[in-house]
């Protein structure tokens, strides 16, 4: 049985033979396991990670120089401080109008141009498509977070023109992504904060969940499975995802929920991945913390809808020594071909 099988019955609600995991880190994580192992192949065959992630998110192709990055939508990002991502710098629509704005190709090449390599290299791991910045942080990077919370209540068409052209342009990717043996598609979308939507649940249901309807039924109709990643406490609109065809849901944050009762709340209807703490116990605890908090993830797993991870990227403020910690105890686990 593959990494790509224990996905699987992962996310149809099946015992699985052992917990599954994937883990992702920042590039100073990435460049210091990279140092721990010898290499980025020595890295990738100690994690055993279980997803092989396709396509290329957010699309940051062009480097401008000056710690700045151009993305295919023409947002330009500022990454003097965070080397991940960035900070928007100007805004592509200043007006609340699709006037004069072109959106890119969705099916530019650089996005599917390492598919057939990667998938030769990794023939096991479950294959995952993923467009980063999906909808409503694609919709506030080019308009401004500022400016998109206003329009929401001062400029309601326009919003909703802006998503659903967002949407369009993401079904079209999806439908080039569809012609490679893919399994899933990501759809990576932040809708909150510590303490619930950052639009509220009113909004959300109004502007945000009749596109994302869209958008899982294309990938739901062509028989794939659906994940995505939402940081901060969305507990709220748990049933409305399932209900719009989610089957797995990330980064399931336990400082901002309580990750082990809505792993039973769901079990059977929605899978999750994450549930670490990347705020308190990765970065302050102890070995024996990680190692308490990931054998209780895991246990709390084994009857399925479950895939061990941090609850978000692993950050450079967490020691080696814990992240080494969480990997063996889920590489060790009984049922594990790693044990």
């Amino acid at each position: 049985m593959t990494e790509r099988d224990v996905v699987r019955m992962v996310l149809e609600h099946k015992k699985p033979p052992y917990v599954p995991w994937h883990y992702s880190f920042t590039v100073e994580v990435v460049e210091a396991l990279e140092r721990h192992y010898g290499g980025a192949d020595a890295m990738e065959d100690a994690l055993h990670n279980h997803f092989l992630g396709l396509g290329s998110d957010i699309g940051f192709f062009d480097e401008m120089g000056d710690d700045r990055f151009r993305d295919v939508f023409g947002v330009v990002w500022n990454r003097s401080v965070d080397r991940d991502i960035g900070i928007v710098d100007g805004l592509m629509l200043p007006e609340p109008t699709l006037a004069k704005y072109s959106f890119p190709n969705p099916r530019d090449t650089r996005f599917f141009q390492d598919i057939p390599g990667l998938v030769d290299k990794y023939p096991n791991r479950w294959r995952v498509f993923r467009i980063g910045f999906s909808l409503y942080e694609r919709a506030w990077s080019l308009r401004g977070m500022e400016n998109l919370m206003m329009d929401f209540y001062e400029n309601p068409e326009f919003v909703v023109d802006l998503l659903n052209a967002i949407c369009d342009y993401n079904l079209e990717q999806v439908d080039e992504a569809l012609k490679y043996d893919i399994d899933a598609v990501y759809f990576g979308d932040d809708w909150g904060m510590q303490t619930g939507l950052q639009m509220g649940p009113d909004i959300w249901r109004e502007f945000i969940k009749p596109v994302l309807q869209r958008m899982y039924g294309k990938v739901r109709g062509a028989g794939k499975m659906v994940m995505i990643h939402s940081c901060g406490k969305v507990d709220s609109v748990f049933d409305d995802l399932v209900e719009i065809g989610l089957n797995c849901f990330n980064p399931f944050q336990p400082e901002v929920m309580d990750v082990l009762a809505l792993m039973d709340t769901y079990r059977g209807a929605l899978s999750f991945h994450g549930g670490l703490s990347t705020q308190r116990t990765l970065p302050y605890g102890t070995k024996e913390d990680v190692r308490y908090e990931t054998s209780r993830l895991i246990d709390k797993g084994r009857d399925g809808s479950y895939i061990l991870s941090p609850a978000h990227a692993v950050e450079s403020d967490v020691p080696l020594e814990n992240i080494l910690e969480f990997v063996a105890v889920a590489n060790s686990q009984p049922g594990s071909p790693w044990a």
